[in-house]
Parts: structure tokens; C-alpha cells; sequence
């Protein structure tokens, strides 16, 4: 979007009960403090016009209720990562830190930069991305009864009426995390089956990863690079030199996306058996005396580079499929 274009550029701070707003009138800053619910939304758009550019920070979930009702009144609304903006601010020295100031930044920011509308996902991505959560602390659940089971029975004196009950809840959980996981999967399969299709053509990956991958990457429809999803997965490599004395071992960044990487890891296990590039990588980082570690951190790399390009070519997986296409889009 070419920012000389605009009217106006809006800022919001968001939090969970408020909104610091800032945007210009004659050229001066002003500031409005509105809460974050739908009679504060109809005050901001009341105040600062439908065909202004709303930009704030993808803070949380709290956000996004806001930028609902702004797409929905037509208003163009970007949304930025927090780091982003945080590094924008150092950048120019900004001092202190309060709702307001942070406000003021993220106007400068959105006046300053290129910046991408933002779109609502597809419902059901929305829906399953909620499951997966559920679904994660059903599993978290499943492991705190399992280790409270296996701490009763290492014990003296044991309750039986204790472990019936800690058993009855792990089988429950275990139900609802198997149900959970088939709904989500058939809702997916039931708009995506093209693409579950395509993932699942890749040695290493099945059905449940494969569906992870879509959520994580909304369905492959705003992607443009292999890249971004590497970023997002924080399985890009982090190098930590300086001069002649610093040399640091070099590390992938763990920034977001722990749940895909967590799976990638363990899919790399069947992939770098199955999986003739997966295979090719690993063994030729092992000769080279990397750790086995971190061979399978670039399978992991290697598996998600493939599943951009698999999806957006539309060609399932071929031994020789990145000989015949590119990894990017």
C-alpha cells in the first residue's frame, strides 16, 4: 500500500480492556482512551473515519475483535508483530514506554513503512486453530495425570480408589483428545483435501501433521516463501560471531511456532529414512561431523521447504522434486 496515499494513519496501543488511540489533527497529535468493546470501536470510527488506516499490534488475542469490526466497516486495518514495532522504537531511541507513547510509535510506524492490509482467515481455520488449543492442554492435562499416577504407585501405602479415579480421567482425556483430533482433522479434509493430500504425498508426513502444517500456515494462502515459514517456525538459523574472538555455535531462533516445529523434530525421524532429499541432507551433515541433533533440525528445515513448494505447485512429492522446482512461489 503506498502510504503517500492515505488520509490518515491511526495507531492503537491494544490491551485487554483498553485502547490507546493516537492519530494527527492539524498536524498535531491527539490522543483518545476507549475501551476495547464494541461501544469503544463505534467511538474510534465515530472519531477518526471509516477510510482511515488503522494499524496496531498483534497483541495476544486482544486484537482481534478490533480488527473484525474495522475490516467489517471497510476500514483498512495492519496488523504488525510486537517485535517489530519494539525494534522500530529502539531504533529511533525512543525513551520511557507508556499506552499512550507506544500509541504515538505505532501511528509513526505505519506512516513511515510499507505496510500489508490484513485480512480475517478463513472460518475454519479460526475454528481448528481453537481445537488445536484445547487440544494441547488436554494433552498437557493427559501428562500431569500420568505422572501423578505413576508417583501414587511408586508410594508404600496406595489407595486404589485413588488410581481408579486417576485412570478413569487419563482414559476420558485420551477420548477426548482422539475425538477432538478427528473433527478437526475432518472439518480441515472437508476444505483443504487437496492440499492433505499433497502434504500427505511427503515421506515423513501423515495426516495430523499434515493438518498441523495448514493451520500453522492458513492454508498456504497468504504465503509467499518458504522463508516466512521457516521464520515463523523459528527454524532459521541464528549466528552468534564477532571478529576474530566470538565464535558462538550457531542455533536455530525458537521464536513462535513450537507446536509445528515439536512435530517437524519427530517427523524428521521417519523422513531422513524415507524421504530421498530429507535422506541426502542428513547424511551429508553427518559426514561433515555435524551432531545428529542438529541434522534433524534441518530435516525439520528441509520437510516444511517442501511442503511450501508441494502445495503451491500443486505436484505431489517426487524423489526428484526439487530438482524440477523451485522452493519458491
Amino acid at each position: 500500500m503506498d502510504t503517500q496515499a492515505r488520509h490518515k494513519v491511526v495507531g492503537i496501543d491494544v490491551s485487554k480492556d483498553s485502547l490507546a488511540v493516537c492519530h494527527l489533527a492539524d498536524g498535531k497529535a491527539q490522543h483518545l482512551e476507549i475501551g476495547n468493546d464494541k461501544a469503544g470501536f463505534k467511538l474510534l470510527v465515530k472519531r477518526c473515519g471509516a477510510d482511515s488506516l488503522y494499524v496496531m499490534e498483534a497483541t495476544g488475542v486482544y486484537y482481534l475483535q478490533l480488527a473484525y469490526y474495522l475490516f467489517e466497516q471497510g476500514a483498512p486495518v495492519v496488523v504488525v508483530n510486537p517485535v517489530v514495532i519494539r525494534r522500530y522504537i529502539q531504533m529511533h531511541l525512543g525513551k520511557g514506554k507508556s499506552d499512550r507513547k507506544d500509541a504515538q510509535w505505532i501511528m509513526r510506524y505505519g506512516e513511515q513503512n510499507q505496510v500489508a492490509c490484513w485480512q480475517p482467515e478463513e472460518r475454519v481455520i479460526v475454528e481448528c486453530r481453537q481445537l488445536e488449543q484445547v487440544i494441547e492442554q488436554l494433552i498437557k492435562q493427559k501428562t500431569m495425570v500420568t505422572n501423578a499416577l505413576e508417583a501414587l504407585e511408586r508410594q508404600p501405602v496406595v489407595s486404589q480408589l485413588a488410581v481408579k479415579s486417576l485412570r478413569q480421567t487419563h482414559k476420558l482425556l485420551d477420548k477426548q483428545v482422539r475425538e477432538m483430533e478427528d473433527k478437526m482433522l475432518h472439518a480441515l479434509e472437508a476444505v483443504y483435501e487437496k492440499e492433505i493430500r499433497l502434504l500427505c504425498s511427503i515421506p515423513g508426513i501423515g495426516r495430523k501433521t499434515a493438518a498441523m502444517l495448514l493451520l500453522f500456515a492458513g492454508g498456504f494462502r497468504k504465503v509467499d516463501s518458504y522463508r516466512q515459514l521457516i521464520a515463523k517456525a523459528g527454524l532459521s538459523p541464528r549466528e552468534y560471531t564477532s571478529g576474530t574472538s566470538v565464535r558462538g555455535r550457531v542455533r536455530i531462533t525458537k521464536m513462535g511456532g513450537g507446536l509445528i516445529r515439536g512435530k517437524l523434530f519427530m517427523c524428521s525421524f521417519s523422513a531422513k529414512k524415507s524421504n530421498a532429499a530429507c535422506k541426502a541432507l542428513y547424511d551429508r551433515l553427518l559426514a561433515k561431523g555435524k551432531n545428529g541433533k542438529l541434522a534433524l533440525i534441518a530435516v525439520s528445515n528441509k520437510l516444511l521447504k517442501q511442503a511450501f513448494a508441494i502445495v503451491k505447485s500443486g505436484v505431489p512429492y517426487r524423489a526428484d522434486f526439487t530438482k524440477n522446482y523451485s522452493c519458491e512461489a
